[in-house]
């Protein structure tokens, strides 16, 4: 009963690589949607508040699919999940096409929802498919682990957006056809990966949230058909969610205004500096992993949370160079938060641990909703708009704080 759980088993290390690539592809379409934000402003001529619905786009389609994605994967199983998820995620990029021909930012918008379909298909699968490929008392490791890599392609994201679209002075810096030709890229990689993975042969399962240590067995017998929403720490998990990702969603929203009105910086430098503050967030990510060995999680997202408050109170400032390096440093704290609150929420869930995935994941609709508030004041003041988060990690905090209570046995 002592003996340190291990990260991972060799027969789970091929899909644990493949599923943790996935992490990684949906880290690069995510962070692009903000460098489209930024582009969509220039081209098409709109406001900050309106291009937010790139924003509600992505994020809607979480909650749109949320459900339906848990229910597939509970019947069809993960492989099936991962592959509808990447199907999803081809469509969606190839709509780009006639999108960018038709110059409309209302079919963009369609395009972004379906590819981001994909997307939330395979974030509400990867996550417990990852927790299942070994010892629950370590799925917090290996979800951390994976996010990193989630942390790797939000760095590929802006870099690639910020050369490809947003670079100053290039041939199609003020139209949409470098924004097709991307995504034509994307669409035909990403049907590359779905055809691979369908060969890929997945070990049989045995989740460990659903069949647990014989200590749990024990202890849990009485909360066997306990309500979905009677579980206090699942309950708030799903909420501190909804604020995290409303957090994120807002924060990356605006970061590129934020480099070019309070630092005056170009675009496209200011995309880069967004492309190094993933670079913070892997970092944090790792970091936060190794730590997760010394500090008990839900202790460290605390911390990590009241260190983004004061992270937004300097960056609301103004202040030039000291508010910008405190905008980099929320991504380093943000880290841990996405899928340690994933973790939390699902730990000792049982057989309700797929159906408690599928309403964590539709808690990502903050990010889609946030950024709209924050982009009403951002037409105004950019730096301003950053006092909002504050109330985003404040429930965060108050999650990690009161995670014993509501979750005893994990504690």
């Amino acid at each position: 009963m002592s003996t340190k759980p291990q990260f991972t088993e060799r027969k789970y290390l091929l899909v644990l690589i493949f599923v943790t690539f996935l992490f990684l592809m949906w880290g690069i379409s995510m962070t692009l949607g903000d460098t489209l934000n930024k582009h969509f402003q220039n081209v098409l001529h709109i406001s900050k508040s309106r291009s937010a619905y790139v924003q509600l786009s992505i994020f809607g389609a979480y909650f749109f699919m949320g459900i339906p994605a848990g229910l597939f994967m509970k019947k069809f199983g993960y492989k099936a999940g991962v592959l509808m998820g990447l199907v999803f995620y081809a469509i969606g990029a190839f709509l780009f096409i006639p999108a960018a021909d038709a110059e409309s930012f209302t079919f963009f918008r369609i395009a972004l929802f379906i590819l981001a379909c994909g997307m939330a298909t395979l974030e509400t699968v990867a996550h417990p498919f990852v927790a299942s490929l070994g010892d629950q008392r370590t799925s917090d490791q290996r979800i951390n682990f994976a996010q990193a890599f989630n942390g790797v392609g939000g760095i590929i994201g802006p870099a690639v957006g910020s050369y490809f679209v947003l670079k100053a002075g290039q041939e199609h810096s003020n139209d949409l056809v470098s924004v097709k030709h991307l995504y034509i890229i994307i669409g035909f990689v990403v049907a590359g990966v779905a055809l691979l993975f369908s060969f890929v042969k997945v070990p049989k399962l045995t989740d460990p949230h659903v069949v647990a240590n014989d200590s749990y067995a024990v202890a849990g017998a009485e909360d066997a058909d306990k309500s979905l929403f009677k579980h206090k720490h699942f309950v708030f998990a799903a909420i501190a969610q909804l604020f995290n990702v409303g957090a994120q969603g807002g924060t990356w929203a605006f970061f590129i205004n934020y480099g070019r009105e309070i630092m005056h910086l170009t675009d496209e430098h200011a995309g880069y500096y967004f492309s190094f503050s993933m670079v913070m967030m892997m970092i944090g990510r790792f970091a936060g992993t190794a730590l997760m060995r010394y500090i008990k999680p839900y202790k460290l997202l605390s911390i990590f949370a009241a260190c983004n408050i004061v992270m937004c109170i300097i960056v609301a400032q103004g202040f030039g160079w000291p508010s910008f390096i405190a905008l980099l440093f929320i991504n380093f704290f943000f880290s841990i938060m996405f899928p340690t609150i994933f973790s939390l929420g699902l730990k000792d869930m049982g057989a309700k641990t797929q159906q408690a995935s599928s309403f964590i994941v539709m808690g990502v609709v903050g990010g889609g909703l946030f950024p709209l508030a924050m982009g009403l004041i951002a037409n105004y003041n950019v730096a301003t708009s950053y006092y909002l988060p504050i109330i985003c990690y404040l429930v965060i905090f108050s999650f990690g704080f009161s995670y014993p209570r509501l979750n005893k046995r994990s504690a």
